[in-house]
């Protein structure tokens, strides 16, 4: 992959940050209390990560998906594609 894509690093400490904080979050918390609680809290947190990365507000992004207004666009589409 890195001789493909020169500009990929080596080694993996962001994903490794970015699940550092709900493991604390986890661990303080004393986890969740059904399979359903589990898949919603990572999916909340996902998201969070995801528009930290991209640089887009989560507040905002949050309100605009609950509110289905859509303005802004999503995370998805804000990805950049490697060459």
């Amino acid at each position: 992959m890195v001789l493909d894509y020169p500009d990929t690093p080596l080694h993996n400490n962001p994903a490794e940050l970015a699940l550092r904080m709900y493991v604390i979050k986890r661990k303080i918390s004393f986890g969740t209390r059904s399979a359903d609680g589990t898949k919603s809290w990572e999916t909340f947190f996902t998201i969070m990560d995801t528009c930290r990365k991209l640089g887009v507000n989560f507040r905002e992004y949050l309100y605009d998906r609950i509110s289905k207004q859509n303005k802004m666009p999503s995370l998805s589409s804000l990805i950049p594609i490697p060459p």
